[in-house]
């Protein structure tokens, strides 16, 4: 069985997982290899999917009397960081799409 403190690194790694991902996914997209940046938005999906259902479990678990030190900070980062993250992919394909001709 985990430890409270395992557990919350555990959601700070892939918390972190997810937000590397994101911006490297930008660094792709900048360079206009968006099918690469389009995995790497997916990978950090998956990476915050399990950093969600850690955060629920730790949220039960709290609900239940048992104190814990949730890391929703990193989780909610990493969340925002995709969210923007999508945003400046499709920036980045719009101004290749009018750089290219085809808008």
């Amino acid at each position: 069985m985990k430890t409270i403190e395992q557990t919350i690194f555990s959601l700070i790694l892939h918390s972190g997982d997810a937000k590397s991902s994101c911006m490297e996914a930008i660094m792709y997209a900048k360079a206009g290899d968006f099918t690469t940046a389009e995995e790497l938005i997916e990978k950090a999906g998956l990476e915050l999917n399990k950093a969600h259902k850690i955060q629920t479990a730790l949220i039960q678990d709290e609900t239940r009397g048992e104190s814990t030190d949730i890391a929703q900070d990193h989780l909610m980062n990493a969340m925002t960081a995709r969210d923007f993250s999508k945003e400046i992919i499709d920036l980045h394909k719009r101004l290749a799409d009018r750089l290219e001709g085809r808008e």
